[in-house]
């Protein structure tokens, strides 16, 4: 039936008997329903194509580069290369991995409280759509696009030459700090976002004050989300190689902390991206370079299901509670 006649049909003053132009109009409909109705099987399967064909290539390049890395770098894991101190013979990296470890746990240790905090005043103190609000977002995403040699260039300028730092543990542990703080701030705000209003307010209800109510209602359905922007921190800090190179160094050595205590975190380090770049850019040890970068594929690969797990349990806790 033709809208002219649903119209009137619903105005109680319908026509006896439908003429040939309302038969004409209904046609018209159809016929226009009808290529509508291909045109847009068509565009949805176009699209469904490409999004198939988007992810197969990702996934054949990501197998290519991991096959390629486990191809050439498997066959020359010599317990050598994971002797406790480097020489120039054995080339270990072991230092290399230690350091690593220190400077990825360090860096989360001063940047996720920083960024936590932030979020949580942002998103629950601060008033909604305030420009001060505006204005931290707006600077937090263009922190986020700025290369990492320029924190590196800074790095170097304010650790390391105006505090007198010198090339230290502590000085690329800052410098990445402030590489990682905005994905941090980011992630955490956009999970305290998604956390509806009702735990709010019946954490409210329940006469909980609002710092109560984040910590014990908002932050816990949150913790998902956080960990999620910690593991793309934790793999920025372990694979980041131009910003440490101007503010950590690259002396594969160990920090001393049973002889310096912490004066130790002002010794010149070498992480694991570092040591690949000085391995590849001497030229001599390039099969130990693949070596360590098959090493460097699974530590990344085990901390983010290691965080990945911690939020699976964190949320099933939160669940059961």
């Amino acid at each position: 039936m033709s809208p002219k006649l649903t119209i009137a049909y619903e105005a109680g003053s319908a026509p006896a008997a439908p003429t040939d132009s309302d038969d004409r109009i209904d046609a018209l409909f159809a016929v226009a329903e009808t290529r509508q109705r291909k045109t847009r099987r068509v565009v949805s399967a176009l699209l469904r194509s490409l999004v198939y064909l988007g992810a197969l290539i990702t996934t054949a390049v990501l197998l290519f580069i991991v096959g390629y890395i486990l191809v050439n770098g498997v066959p020359y894991l010599t317990p050598s290369l994971f002797a406790w101190e480097y020489t120039s013979d054995n080339v270990s990296l072991m230092p290399a991995l230690v350091n690593t470890l220190l400077m990825a746990a360090l860096s989360l240790a001063l940047a996720v409280p920083v960024g936590v905090g932030s979020a949580i005043y942002l998103v629950e103190y601060a008033p909604r759509g305030s420009r001060f609000v505006q204005i931290v977002r707006t600077t937090t995403e263009t922190l986020q696009g700025i290369p990492s040699i320029i924190y590196g260039l800074f790095g170097m300028l304010f650790f390391v030459t105006a505090l007198h730092w010198n090339l230290s543990l502590m000085a690329g542990a800052c410098t990445l700090a402030i590489m990682v703080l905005p994905v941090v701030m980011r992630t955490t705000e956009e999970a305290l976002i998604a956390v509806p209003d009702a735990y709010r307010e019946g954490g409210f209800g329940l006469g909980a004050g609002r710092l109560r109510t984040v910590f014990r209602c908002v932050l816990p359905s949150a913790v998902p989300g956080i960990l999620g922007g910690v593991i793309l921190a934790l793999g920025r800090c372990v694979g980041e190689v131009a910003a440490l190179i101007f503010t950590a160094g690259s002396i594969a050595q160990i920090p001393n902390f049973l002889e310096q205590g912490g004066m130790a975190l002002f010794d010149s380090t070498r992480t694991l991206a570092v040591h690949m770049y000085v391995l590849a850019s001497e030229g001599l040890h390039v099969n130990e370079t693949y070596a360590t970068a098959v090493v460097l594929l699974v530590m990344v690969v085990l901390l983010n299901l290691l965080a990945t797990f911690a939020a699976k349990k964190m949320s099933k806790g939160n669940q059961d509670d």
